[in-house]
């Protein structure tokens, strides 16, 4: 696996699913191995960013909001689910250096939460990028996202080149990461007050 041609089919997976995803009206996944869990991983950003939309909305009563939220926690979850199955799989391929070895640093970020970071990214560029050619507001207001979408572009850019070379140094056995399990107490009815 070569890091630089892993970030560019990232990149284009993120990019070319929205697209498809909003055309189609639906999500519909299509890919395979790896691959997979990173679009399982960005269908459930795609949702998410769409409960939220919806949960903030006050004009479809708390009925409307309940449905959102609970929805929202059930994305959240399958999501960092999938950040854990993409480091263990990536962990697997990559063969990173054990994390007791003190001369390799162990990276703060897994490969798995940058690549959903990235996902997240992917989102907010589209939907910026919508509000730049917004016909029903004025030039300032196409003007001013337009400079966020720059921001969201540079941003985006960077965490790209950060992950080439983070996977380049696990496979250089110069970095390494650990598996981090989420461990989410909100949705266990044995572990939030809430629900036992």
């Amino acid at each position: 696996m070569k890091p630089q041609q892993l970030t560019n089919q990232l990149e284009t997976l993120h990019r070319e699913t929205i697209i498809r995803w909003k055309k189609q009206g639906s999500v519909q996944l299509t890919q395979q191995g790896f691959l997979k869990i990173v679009e399982e991983n960005h269908a459930y950003n795609y949702r998410l960013w769409h409960e939220e939309d919806k949960a903030r909305r006050d004009d479809k009563g708390a009925e409307f909001v309940y449905h959102a939220k609970r929805n929202i926690d059930h994305f959240n979850q399958q999501r960092n689910n999938c950040m854990e199955k993409m480091d263990h799989w990536l962990q697997q391929a990559l063969q990173p250096a054990d994390v007791m070895i003190k001369s390799c640093p162990v990276n703060s970020e897994t490969p798995g939460m940058i690549i959903d970071r990235l996902s997240i990214l992917s989102l907010k560029h589209y939907h910026m990028a919508l509000q730049t050619t917004r016909q029903d507001v004025d030039d300032n207001h196409r003007t001013n996202c337009q400079s966020k979408l720059e921001l969201i572009d540079c941003q985006r850019n960077q965490l790209l080149l950060c992950l080439t070379a983070f996977l380049q140094e696990i496979l250089d056995k110069e970095r390494t990461f650990r598996l981090y399990h989420q461990l989410k107490m909100y949705n266990d009815k044995t572990l939030n007050p809430e629900l036992y």
